[in-house]
């Protein structure tokens, strides 16, 4: 479907690969509904459209069900139908083990990732449904398909994207609603900061390839367009899903050796 005319929630619009969906897709002649945890990043966003009129953003917090329900309200006093949901929100866990991770923050990680994305989902599928077509783009990880040491909650909520998004493929191939499951690598946001998350200064030293999130924005732009159905951005994605194809175990010793250097001694 083309995206030129359509009304489109962007989930995490304040900043990364939401915010150059948002420029992608008003370029591209779209209604673009964005939406944040963080206000002044929306409001950065607005000015950097240069106050484009097709560009309305909302605060809020996706882990909340109050502020699901005042986005819900917000969203149909404004506009009569929505015709792509791309749930791109997300946020890391601290640098560390499961063992030396609290439950706060276990919860916090799986409410924004996984249980934001099927709420949104649940609020708009049925509306997606009664439109001549419709799509839903869900963004998963790398880590979603493939463990990192560290990030082990955070890979298992994008692991639960993962596998719902598929399910959502199956249940909705006979229907007016395309699905696109996201696989990002390494992208260069600010997601640690925007994740209140401390860096290791040896961090700042990996040799890890990055993608420009104009990059990552133009493929989900395209695949909604072509109604893909998996996308992998970055080449350290492709070339992480052959390896643990192919040969599991090594390949989880590989990015365990790569990955000590951000992990807190």
């Amino acid at each position: 479907m083309k995206v030129q005319g359509k009304n489109i929630i962007v989930t995490g619009a304040g900043a990364g690969i939401g915010r150059e969906l948002v420029f992608k897709l008003l370029n591209k002649g779209a209604n673009v509904i964005g939406i944040d945890i963080n206000t002044v990043n929306l409001e950065e966003t607005k000015k950097l459209t240069k106050e484009n009129a097709n560009f309305t953003y909302f605060t809020v917090d996706i882990s909340k069900d109050e502020d699901l329900k005042k986005f819900e309200t917000f969203y149909f006093n404004k506009y009569q139908n929505v015709d792509i949901l791309i749930n791109n929100a997300g946020i890391i866990q601290k640098f560390v083990y499961v063992n030396d991770l609290d439950m706060n923050e276990i919860n916090k990680v799986m409410n924004v990732n996984f249980f934001g994305l099927l709420k949104l989902t649940k609020m708009f599928l049925p509306h997606l449904l009664k439109n001549k077509e419709g799509h839903i783009v869900n963004v998963s990880s790398m880590g979603g398909f493939f463990p990192f040491p560290g990030q082990t909650i955070y890979g298992a909520s994008k692991a639960a994207v993962k596998i719902f998004t598929e399910g959502l493929y199956a249940e909705l191939l006979d229907t007016n609603v395309g699905v696109t499951i996201v696989f990002p690598g390494a992208i260069k946001t600010d997601i640690a900061k925007n994740s209140n998350v401390i860096m290791e200064s040896s961090s700042t030293k990996s040799n890890m390839p990055m993608t420009n999130p104009d990059v990552a924005a133009n493929l989900i732009v395209e695949a909604i367009e072509k109604n893909k159905f998996q996308v992998y951005i970055g080449t350290d994605a492709k070339m992480m899903n052959l390896m643990y194809k192919m040969n599991p175990k090594k390949a989880i010793k590989f990015i365990n050796k790569k990955m000590k250097e951000l992990l807190k001694k």
